[in-house]
């Protein structure tokens, strides 16, 4: 038996959103053996529908990965609904234990985990989430265009979200909430009075619900601005805790922890690869698609490669 032929699977990739089955469909198509196993836990979850996916527009993210996995079941890919909460290199390859007491074997990894959206400590803000209380003008703003609509500032950073949603909605108030107004600057300041941005300052307590519509956010002080749309930005948590365990080598963003990756995805580890949001912060579920791909295409490359290189050498 050579060495290659030792793992049952040539690519165990963990993480069922976009990037991993978009990963494991070209894979799949690839002919190479292929596990997903995914915990079943997208980031996207609380939306009703997404946007900006050319051809997909409007589709319920339940919807689309339903279809994701219903395409990599026909080229033979294996998918199982569990957690992978050990990964070890093992040999050439890497061995990764699972939450069901499963171990399996694979040739190349790829870590599709995602990241994890943790909320500002504000009351019936994670009740709303996805629906009337939202993070990304991109993903939403066409829906909720023109409406009354509120900005909580996480950090001095969310006046580019407030600047940015006036692009949809005129009618847009900034909720310093937590951060003072000294923090911004003379050019944070002269740009949202340009945009038009009204800057309310005092910590936001709560919001006003009527009848399952958000329709204000309540200050610390009683007052109630009426809003129907409120904007945040979550914390984004990545989920790297397999990455840090394989020795991948992470880089400080912004916005947490991501390995550092060539163009195709591949990580500072040999044959382990990251893709969608596990990494970088800012991928679309169109763009996580897109990294998957790839990151799949590459991964097909590396393993014929490797193969005749192999044969070659014997």
């Amino acid at each position: 038996m050579t060495e290659n032929n030792r793992y049952a699977y040539e690519v165990v990739v963990v993480g069922g959103g976009a990037a991993g089955l978009s990963a494991a469909l070209v894979l799949g198509r690839a002919r190479r053996r292929t596990l997903v196993v995914d915990a079943g836990e997208p980031r996207n979850a609380p939306s009703a529908h997404m946007q900006g996916y050319l051809s997909r527009d409007g589709m319920s993210p339940a919807e689309f990965l339903a279809a994701g996995r219903a395409e990599i079941a026909r080229y033979g890919v294996e998918l199982v609904r569990d957690r992978v909460v050990d990964a070890a290199r093992d040999g050439k390859g890497f061995t990764a234990r699972l939450a069901g007491g499963r171990t399996v074997r694979a040739r190349q990894l790829v870590i599709a985990t995602g990241l994890t959206d943790e909320l500002p400590e504000v009351p019936g803000l994670a009740d709303r989430f996805g629906r009337d209380v939202v993070h990304c003008p991109y993903c939403h703003g066409w829906e909720v265009r023109d409406l009354p609509t509120g900005v909580l500032a996480t950090s001095p950073l969310s006046v580019h979200q407030a600047l940015m949603v006036t692009q949809w909605t005129k009618d847009v108030r900034f909720f310093l909430h937590q951060v003072s107004e000294s923090e911004l600057t003379d050019g944070d300041l002269r740009r949202l009075a340009a945009a038009g941005v009204a800057i309310v300052p005092g910590e936001v307590a709560g919001l006003v619900v009527t009848g399952d519509r958000l329709t204000g956010v309540r200050l610390a002080d009683g007052t109630v601005h009426d809003r129907e749309v409120l904007y945040t930005a979550p914390r984004a948590v990545p989920r790297n805790d397999l990455l840090v365990r394989l020795g991948a080598e992470l880089r400080e963003t912004p916005f947490g922890s991501y390995p550092v990756i060539d163009e195709r995805g591949l990580t500072t580890v040999p044959g382990l690869w990251a893709a969608g949001n596990a990494s970088g912060f800012a991928e679309q579920v169109i763009n996580a698609a897109s990294r998957g791909y790839r990151a799949g295409a590459a991964i097909n490359g590396e393993l014929l490669m490797a193969d005749l290189d192999e044969a070659v050498s014997v």
